[in-house]
């Protein structure tokens, strides 16, 4: 592609260091598995020079240590989004922040929306420090979620498109919810994971017009791209050169693509320029 990148979602999995928490929700096996030196080798490969390391409910839960060792080793190349629970207090937070993670995740995905009932402390907590609440959720609940977040005045970065369901199409509440957000300037959404909401075999084209929707609703300011590496639970085989070209086909205009790549990860995330 020839613009410079930044890797806005993908996970580090190094059971031979970290073991895995013993009631972790899922166990990556195999390929599914990731070290830090893999993925730096595999971003070498494509050009990407920095990553947001989301540390996964899948593994390792509320256990950082993982994440925060290939934060550290990066040097400089990574940030990271942490699990906490919602009992998380704001020298906890201090504490990730001092270590290069710059928010939290909230996967209602997971573990539901009333998962998060008692969390309103943790969100002002992190609007307090500015720091991010890294959202993912699927089909509407974002609709259920989006006042609580706005409560909190804490910015938002939603993973994964808001996964919504493509045969209920754009008007569907919890979509139609995640464009209005485009228009508060407090929330970014990553251009990624279209093999999790996706009903079509690759290149899941009954994806495609949420992902134009939702560059015309944010503009390329507050979009951002990630791979998802190293392709965790996915029903169909993925590989990291056709997800950078399928981009370019979504976004063919270039200047918007570097935004996408680099300007607005750069600016959100605070990767040096």
């Amino acid at each position: 592609m020839g613009e410079p990148l930044i890797d806005c979602h993908v996970h580090v999995f190094d059971p031979e260091r970290f073991a895995y928490a013993p009631d972790a929700y899922y166990v990556p096996t195999g390929p599914e598995t990731g070290t830090l030196d893999q993925l730096r080798r595999t971003h070498d490969v494509h050009g990407v020079r920095h990553a947001l390391l989301v540390g996964p409910n899948s593994g390792y839960g509320e256990d950082n240590r993982c994440l925060i060792d290939a934060v550290a080793g990066g040097v400089g190349r990574f940030r990271g989004v942490a699990v906490v629970p919602n009992m998380a207090t704001l020298a906890d937070l201090r504490a990730l922040r001092a270590a290069g993670v710059l928010g939290v995740t909230l996967n209602a995905a997971l573990l539901g929306v009333a998962h998060y009932a008692d969390a309103g402390q943790l969100l002002s907590s992190l609007a307090e420090l500015d720091m991010i609440a890294d959202v993912q959720v699927t089909g509407d609940q974002l609709a259920q979620l989006a006042p609580r977040l706005a409560r909190s005045g804490v910015r938002v970065l939603v993973d994964h498109c808001g996964r919504p369901e493509p045969a209920d199409g754009l008007d569907a509440p919890g979509f139609r919810e995640l464009l209005r957000l485009g228009r508060n300037g407090r929330t970014v959404v990553k251009l990624s994971g279209l093999v999790k909401f996706s009903r079509l075999p690759p290149p899941h084209e009954d994806t495609w017009p949420f992902v134009r929707a939702l560059v015309d609703a944010f503009g390329p300011e507050q979009c951002v791209w990630g791979s998802d590496w190293p392709f965790l639970r996915t029903p169909v085989r993925v590989d990291y050169g056709p997800l950078l070209a399928q981009l370019e086909e979504l976004v063919p205009d270039a200047a918007a693509r570097r935004q996408i790549l680099w300007d607005t990860p750069c600016a959100e995330f605070a990767f040096p320029s």
